[in-house]
């Protein structure tokens, strides 16, 4: 895509000696990590103050890995062998912080990505941050690494702008504490969903939880899957997972809580839904202390107009409705990324585009296949840096005042 005339001819450049990556979360921490061991430098944008800032912000305090932690660590550094097989919220955060120290990653912190776009008459990527102003990033490779959650998705009820109560997505959410006595609507049965449901409950809060459709499996099954998978084509494997989780479960349907046509493991494959694993939720719909409702009608002004018919009276609501990838709103390129903001060719093919572009995070297989993804970027990175531009590198982040001319 050709640049203006304006946008060709304006500001600073600031020449990076190797990629750029946009995002310092796992994905991006990960990418940095194999580039540090082929001795390649680098440069980490983050639009936060921190890393792995969906982590450590945008969490609630009880969450833990939904998988075991060995589908979950980073490439070349374990989780500690004292780490419990689904570690905690801020145990994560330990590990990725210990991460980012051992391989001395330093990523350059509140600066916000706003534009990127190949310069064909450079050659290069043109970045530029809210913090850069009046200058650009030149780079011969960008890695994008924001990932498959980078903004919340907050649907649009008919009547939510007249609620008096207090509305706020999943992401804002901490604790139940607050909630005690109230009646509280969970928009939504994913994990999320499940695992807000179930800190209401426990801290005395009378939740009441949207659903239109789940699939619940026990969080010791996906080990089995994943090597059921290997073996066998998916639909068969997913029809064992589905009689099994019959078999333990029994018939989640009286409960409200209804089973997709597709099984759990083509689900994940062909549209990036996960299947949510019961942590106890399900023990407390079954006894009623969480309720499951149908989908909304509309919202009142102290309740909400359920599909049925239905007026519940509500206190507050909590979106669990997940989050999207951002990447359109900045990535100026429309051949590698599809309108959805991910890559338009599946795992495992959508790591590598062209003219220097990269993608890390966008596998929908969760930090697994992030980090596969992460290998094969620095790696393809390593092998043209190390053959081409290391003999003609020019220090890192050097700032010149020449312009980029056709």
């Amino acid at each position: 895509m050709a640049l203006d005339q304006e946008e060709l001819f304006s500001g600073r450049c600031i020449l990076i000696n190797g990629p750029v990556i946009v995002g310092a979360g796992p994905s991006g921490l990960a990418v940095g990590a194999g580039l540090k061991r082929r001795g390649v430098p680098f440069v980490i944008l983050e639009r936060a103050d921190c890393i792995a800032s969906l982590w450590q912000n945008k969490t609630y305090d009880r969450l833990h890995l939904h998988l075991p932690k060995h589908f979950c660590q980073l490439p070349y550094v374990p989780f500690p062998r004292s780490f419990p097989e689904y570690p905690s919220k801020h145990q994560f955060i330990d590990y990725i912080e210990s991460y980012a120290r051992h391989f001395d990653i330093t990523p350059r912190f509140n600066e916000s990505v706003v534009s990127a776009r190949y310069d064909e008459a450079c050659g290069l990527w043109r970045v530029k941050t809210v913090k850069s102003q009046d200058c650009y990033y030149l780079c011969r490779w960008l890695v994008v690494a924001t990932g498959e959650n980078a903004e919340k998705v907050v649907p649009e009820f008919e009547g939510l702008g007249d609620f008096a109560g207090n509305v706020m997505h999943a992401c804002d959410y901490k604790s139940g504490k607050a909630f005690a006595g109230k009646n509280v609507l969970v928009v939504g049965c994913g994990n999320s969903g499940m695992e807000v449901s179930l800190d209401l409950c426990q801290n005395h809060a009378l939740p009441s939880m949207v659903v239109r459709s789940s699939e619940i499996l026990g969080k010791s099954t996906f080990e089995i899957a994943g090597l059921m998978a290997k073996w066998m084509p998916l639909w068969v494997a997913d029809k064992i997972l589905v009689a099994a989780a019959w078999m333990i479960l029994g018939n989640t349907e009286k409960y409200g809580l209804k089973r997709p046509t597709m099984g759990p493991l083509q689900l994940k494959h062909r549209q990036g839904k996960t299947p949510v694993l019961d942590i106890g939720a399900l023990a407390r719909i079954r006894s009623g202390h969480i309720k499951t409702v149908p989908a909304i009608n509309k919202f009142l002004h102290h309740g909400v107009e359920l599909v049925n018919g239905e007026i519940l009276p509500i206190h507050s609501v909590i979106l669990a409705t997940g989050y999207t990838s951002n990447v359109p709103t900045w990535l100026k390129e429309r051949e590698f990324f599809s309108k959805d903001g991910f890559p338009r060719s599946p795992f495992p093919n959508g790591w590598k585009g062209k003219d220097g572009l990269y993608a890390v995070g966008f596998t929908r297989r969760g930090l697994s296949g992030a980090s596969t993804d992460a290998v094969k970027v620095a790696q393809d990175i390593g092998e043209i840096w190390n053959q081409e531009i290391k003999q003609k590198s020019h220090a890192v982040g050097v700032s010149c005042n020449r312009r980029c001319k056709p």
